[in-house]
């Protein structure tokens, strides 16, 4: 390993062969290849093991790909009124929802556009009924869960971990009563980020002895997302195996909600060198910014991978073009010495940069394209300008 370090995520694919100076800079590019097959192989767990599987909108949700996700998924999962919307105007199928906190001015329409509505606590579900059952009164026929903490801890990263201490995310099992379950068709664990099977299996396990007494009156189960299933690595096998095995026992429908592993090593950013400035080390000034375009780099934090990088060579720390001191991606080695108006690009960031960009400084936002990497025909679906950023302001 190299004094830098080696990316830690990241995948090429086919993005080798892209012409990085075809599009726009800063730019999105989702190679809808890639989307496909993370897809299909959603489609044959789903296939195998009866599961529903759902795509989450809070990590990709760009319906320009829409109907590719509709030809193999069962719909959505949305975190809000406006990822409902959202869900119901572009793509279709089943819908679920879940907040950790509701207003009351938005549920009518979120009952009206869900299929599964899913309350963090009892207290909101208690409050909220009177409207459910007036919805129900005109004809909607909503479905309702409620979500839980197992108290089961497999996260890497406190701040990405709803099992941590103090968590507002989901009701403790150990505080669950039979009244609590009044009104409930299901219940939804959403625990990982980014795992593999194993821990999904420990987590059930450990949740199950409180469970038990309610499960065989249930309809549904909802395992949430942060399963990586599209990672070449993942233990398929052992998932489709504990799914089916659930269903049967306790006849209920299973629900999965993906999002990343629809993604998974489908897009890059591309971006441009602005300068290339020294202090103590190469610096190098792009167009790109952590903190308004891959604000994961600093929130989590991570260290993208780039496309060509190297393990050896001459290193340049590169930064944003923000005001903030710590708009810092990291340092890299590039396949070539850069110059001033190079093009380069960073993996794997079709999933959450693109939901999580911003205008902090005025920076403008990257344009969104989606690439096919059969035919290597790329059309630029989205571009962002001025009035995007003042519409934002007063």
């Amino acid at each position: 390993m190299s004094e830098i370090g080696l990316p830690q995520s990241g995948d090429e694919g086919e993005f080798g062969k892209f012409d990085l100076y075809s599009v726009p800079s800063p730019c999105f590019v989702v190679d809808e290849v890639a989307i496909e097959r993370n897809l299909s192989i959603l489609a044959d767990v789903k296939a195998q093991s009866g599961a529903k599987v759902l795509l989450a909108l809070k990590a990709f949700s760009m319906f320009a790909l829409a109907p590719l996700v509709a030809k193999y998924l069962d719909g959505t999962c949305a975190s809000g009124i406006y990822e409902a919307k959202l869900a119901a105007k572009h793509y279709g199928g089943s819908l679920t929802t879940y907040c950790a906190g509701y207003k009351l001015d938005d549920l009518p329409e979120i009952i009206r556009l869900s299929d599964h509505l899913i309350f963090n606590s009892v207290a909101q579900k208690d409050r909220f009924l009177p409207l459910v059952a007036a919805a129900r009164n005109k004809g909607e026929a909503v479905s309702l869960g409620l979500r839980i903490n197992p108290e089961h801890s497999e996260g890497h990263t406190e701040r990405y971990d709803p099992c941590a201490p103090c968590s507002r995310l989901g009701i403790p099992v150990s505080q669950l009563t039979a009244d609590d379950f009044s009104d409930i068709d299901g219940i939804h664990m959403h625990t990982l980020c980014e795992q593999g099977f194993e821990p999904l299996e420990r987590t059930w396990r450990a949740a199950l002895p409180q469970l038990a007494p309610y499960l065989h009156d249930l309809k549904w189960i909802n395992f949430g997302g942060g399963h990586h299933i599209t990672r070449p690595d993942y233990d398929r096998k052992g998932l489709i195996a504990s799914i089916k095995s659930i269903r049967a026992e306790y006849d209920v429908d299973v629900y999965l909600e993906p999002g990343e592993a629809c993604a998974l090593d489908a897009g890059i950013l591309v971006g441009e060198i602005l300068d290339l400035p020294t202090n103590d080390k190469q610096l190098a000034v792009t167009d790109i910014s952590a903190t308004c375009h891959m604000p994961d780099v600093i929130e989590a934090p991570y260290r993208p991978a780039m496309l060509g990088e190297r393990d050896s060579g001459p290193s340049y720390l590169l930064g944003g073009p923000s005001c903030l001191a710590g708009d810092i991606i990291g340092e890299y080695v590039p396949a070539k010495v850069f110059e001033i108006g190079d093009r380069f690009a960073f993996l794997d960031q079709a999933h959450y940069s693109m939901v999580k960009t911003n205008t902090f400084n005025g920076v403008p936002l990257p344009a969104i394209a989606v690439w096919n990497s059969t035919t290597n025909q790329t059309r630029i679906v989205k571009q962002f300008s001025y009035d995007d950023f003042e519409q934002r302001l007063s």
